[in-house]
């Protein structure tokens, strides 16, 4: 097979067990199918049940293995209370059986896109003579940062793997690796890439979702009440590690702040729901704020004109729908590739940082949070060269085409590398 085929081919894909992981995965699974290739998405139960309608999509769910310790129908990683991470991954590392039966099917698949974290499927495929891609769902920024982990790949039997084990793992086992990212957005970091990781490169674009208009319609219904770019949507993902002390910092710098607020949050663990926020907070603030605990539909929400801003926690997913929808950024990094994510936004000046704590780099404080809201969402001249920062970054998130190049040279590549 060369780059010249058109023939379709059967591709199997393998996310993390985390959303931020799975719906990028699903986005490139459908863009794969709607050019005509067979798809399989390979995921949980209760995972693929919490998944968006997929098109011309095979779902394929394999049942996550017992693991003493790990909470009943904790599957991904939104579902874990604090600490529990390293169960998840050994939970995943059982799946490595059933993910070998499945390419033992009746057809062997032409490749298999794993992510960083699934060394045991990588190392499955090569077993079978089945090339793989490592998907990369992390921003460029962050790998031009940090780089590629050199450590020992020796696996403690009782320990397990870690983090940059898994990822090194995968990355040795892999032909090709594929990120989430394009030149268009961050030249500065895509660049470096194919130095960095010293395989084939191809940039996926990112992979922007579509505009989902079911659910959240009391949410919308108070959204359309309010006054066109007033509005702070607050959403820091689903495993923010927020004390009960923070939430209360966040709740009054936003009561300070001034601005209409609508403000998804995720009850910390173990604490009972009239303890979550400050005591009169929803009282005081009722008539220009609204806290929801339930599930919200983030891209119709961002969508909404009465929205003005977003504070986040800059994860990629997140960073790009608000750059999607031209949202000004009030940031709240707190892991992970969100601290690069967030340093990238600010050198692009869509939007501020909320001031972290000298001492452990991670609190924060009221006076910080309501001093960015201001400076971002209501005082006029921040406000007016944030919104048209963030404008010019939405022309390449909401460039099609430029995406759909990106997903065309991938398939090329594939055709190219399956040899």
């Amino acid at each position: 097979m060369d780059a010249a085929d058109s023939s379709p081919m059967d591709i199997v894909l393998f996310p993390w067990l985390a959303f931020g992981h799975m719906l990028p995965f699903l986005e490139l699974a459908e863009r794969l199918a709607a050019r005509g290739h067979r798809v399989s998405f390979v995921s949980t139960p209760r995972n693929i049940s919490r998944l968006p309608p997929a098109v011309d999509v095979h779902l394929v769910a394999l049942p996550l293995p017992r693991v003493d310790g790990l909470p009943e129908g904790a599957e991904a990683t939104t579902d874990l209370p604090p600490g529990k991470g390293e169960l998840l991954q050994k939970a995943s590392d059982g799946l490595a059986g059933p993910f070998s039966a499945l390419l033992d099917g009746d057809k062997k698949p032409d490749w298999v896109v794993v992510d960083t974290l699934h060394y045991l499927a990588a190392a499955a495929a090569v077993d079978r003579g089945v090339p793989s891609v490592m998907f990369a769902t992390c921003s460029s920024a962050s790998t031009a940062l940090w780089g590629v982990p050199r450590m020992s790949t020796t696996v403690d039997p009782e320990l397990g793997a870690s983090l940059g084990q898994r990822f090194m793992l995968t990355y040795q086992s892999c032909k090709m690796v594929a990120q989430r990212c394009c030149m268009e957005f961050d030249p500065d970091s895509v660049v470096l890439l194919p130095g960095i990781y010293g395989k084939p490169l191809v940039p996926l674009g990112l992979l922007p979702p579509p505009l989902r208009s079911n659910g959240g319609d009391a949410l919308v219904s108070w959204l359309d009440r309010q006054p066109a770019k007033s509005v702070v949507y607050v959403a820091l993902g689903s495993e923010a590690p927020l004390s009960t002390e923070l939430v209360h910092e966040l709740a009054i710098g936003l009561e300070l702040a001034g601005a209409a607020f609508l403000w998804a949050l995720r009850k910390p663990s173990g604490v009972p729901d009239d303890e979550v926020l400050p005591p009169g907070f929803q009282e005081r603030t009722k008539h220009r704020g609204l806290v929801t605990m339930g599930m919200v539909p983030q891209t119709r929400v961002l969508a909404h004109d009465s929205v003005g801003a977003f504070l986040t926690h800059c994860g990629w997913s997140s960073a790009i729908e608000g750059m999607q929808y031209g949202r000004p950024l009030v940031m709240l990094p707190f892991f992970g590739d969100q601290g690069p994510i967030a340093r990238l936004m600010d050198g692009k000046k869509v939007g501020l940082p909320v001031p972290r704590n000298g001492k452990d780099g991670s609190s924060f404080d009221r006076e910080g949070v309501a001093s960015a809201v201001r400076a971002v969402v209501v005082e006029e001249e921040g406000r007016r060269v944030f919104a048209a920062n963030a404008k010019k970054l939405q022309q390449i998130v909401a460039d099609t085409a430029c995406h759909e190049t990106c997903i065309d040279n991938f398939v090329q590549q594939l055709r190219f590398y399956k040899g």
